[in-house]
């Protein structure tokens, strides 16, 4: 599954360790899946899509 996680994070100028606290995860989870290494949940996907503030089908992609 494709993201676009670092795109939007960056584009609110957030940095990975305040996108993990919203999220309550890890920064090195949000590394891990904005470089493909990981998918989250179903539960976190929609965390890291609110905290981001856009929908969960706009920042993951199912390939």
């Amino acid at each position: 599954m494709k993201n676009i996680v670092k795109v939007l994070r960056k584009k609110l100028r957030i940095i990975q360790e305040e996108l993990a606290k919203k999220c309550g995860v890890s920064r090195q989870t949000i590394n891990c899946i904005e470089n493909d290494k990981y998918d989250p949940t179903i539960s976190l996907a929609f965390k890291i899509a609110k905290a981001l503030n856009t929908k969960v089908d706009e920042v993951f992609i199912y390939e």
